[in-house]
């Protein structure tokens, strides 16, 4: 091939390139698709609005903007989840003004659910949050208390879908079990669910006595398939909150996550949150041969030593593993979060706090099989336990 020929080559490939990143969204969002209705949902309605920065169309506008632009409807409220309206704080939240000089009422401050007073004026909540697909990531509880709310005041509640970030197919255990609800474990969920926000607003009406008669509404993404993973939809990824910057931290997320209520840098204060983990007392070389043995697919592993610039051993020297997320699809992340806490407590049991494991995992059975020393394998077929319940019960509530 000569010179010329390589060089015009070349470009036609940058041409190319070029070109289908320029291409549309394969998926519309819930809001998009809202947008193309016209917005005869919320149509001559005082609207309260449920968002943070991950409110986006497709264009890269922001919903608030995109609402105050309307004259069919009034945005007359902001509500705002865990890590606040700009999705940038790790810590209680409180209430604020928009630019707009809408207030924006916290609902990870003193108050989780919207009071009688946050509610006036308002005829219909619109939620339009981008969440993880993991039952212990809390958009999803705020999404369930502002269903009540709705539902004690009579009001109409819309759902924006957007897509399960880590897919709509894997459903891994355990489920909710032998603990009460709360924040990090709402409604009677395995930890990975597989669901979009909108089904699982209409498996919580479905199931939840005191949901009954809501007047919910979802509007279903346009285009996505449930076996698509988040990065064929066409759609960017906007980090839903400070420490969940990528797809390969949202993956790892189920499993690693598990661990980060224990004495254990889960990364936070590093550039590469849930990509590693770490602390003073763990040997990086033992874990990371430990791990390799487990030969979890889709992730590998290899030890490292870091300094968090804050949260957990924040100025301290840590020792640890990276993991490297090499196939998404085929990564059981559960399975994998079972290898490291069995690990951790065979290898380390003397320096590892573990109580506060059942925190997250939110199953009651399975903590204490783990603390009578069962092996990952073993815990994993525990966790299957009420899995075919769920599975079914799913069935009947998913638009894709």
């Amino acid at each position: 091939m000569n010179i010329a020929t390589r060089t015009i080559l070349v470009a036609f490939c940058i041409a190319f390139v070029a070109q289908a990143q320029q291409k549309p969204a394969v998926v519309a969002t819930g809001l998009d698709v809202l947008i193309e209705k016209g917005f005869e949902p919320i149509a001559g309605k005082r609207v309260g609005l449920v968002t943070n920065q991950t409110g986006i169309d497709a264009s890269g506008r922001g919903i608030v903007d995109i609402f105050l632009a309307q004259k069919a409807f009034r945005l007359v409220a902001l509500f705002s989840p865990e890590h606040g309206f700009e999705g940038k704080l790790d810590e209680k939240v409180s209430s604020s003004k928009h630019a707009s000089g809408l207030e924006i009422h916290s609902l990870y401050g003193d108050v989780r659910k919207p009071t009688r007073e946050m509610l006036e004026g308002v005829d219909c909540l619109v939620f339009d949050i981008q969440s993880i697909g993991c039952r212990f990531y809390t958009y999803i509880a705020t999404m369930g208390l502002t269903m009540q709310a709705a539902r004690e005041h009579g009001l109409r509640y819309i759902v924006l879908d957007r897509p399960n970030p880590i897919g709509g197919e894997r459903v891994e255990g355990p489920m909710l079990s032998g603990v009460d609800e709360s924040f990090v474990a709402w409604h009677s969920l395995p930890v990975r669910h597989g669901m979009t926000v909108g089904e699982l607003a209409r498996l919580f009406v479905k199931e939840r006595e005191e949901l009954n008669g809501l007047d919910l509404v979802v509007i279903p993404c346009r285009g996505l398939d449930r076996a698509m993973l988040f990065d064929q939809t066409g759609l960017p990824f906007v980090p839903p909150s400070p420490n969940m910057r990528n797809l390969y931290e949202a993956t790892l997320y189920p499993g690693v996550g598990l661990i980060e209520t224990t004495n254990v840098s889960v990364g936070r204060g590093t550039d590469t949150p849930f990509e590693r983990i770490g602390a003073p007392w763990i040997d990086g070389n033992a874990l990371a041969r430990r791990l390799r043995t487990a030969a979890v697919p889709g992730v590998s592993c290899y030890p490292i030593r870091f300094v968090p610039a804050s949260s957990k051993f924040e100025g301290e020297l840590c020792q640890g593993v990276a993991f490297v997320v090499e196939d998404r699809r085929k990564l059981d992340s559960v399975r994998f979060g079972f290898e490291v806490a069995t690990a951790l407590r065979d290898l380390f049991g003397a320096s590892w706090k573990s109580e506060k494991y059942v925190r997250l995992l939110a199953n009651r059975q399975v903590f204490e099989r783990f603390r009578d020393g069962a092996s990952a394998s073993e815990l994993m077929n525990l966790a299957q336990r009420g899995m075919d319940a769920f599975v079914a019960r799913r069935r009947a509530v998913l638009l894709y």
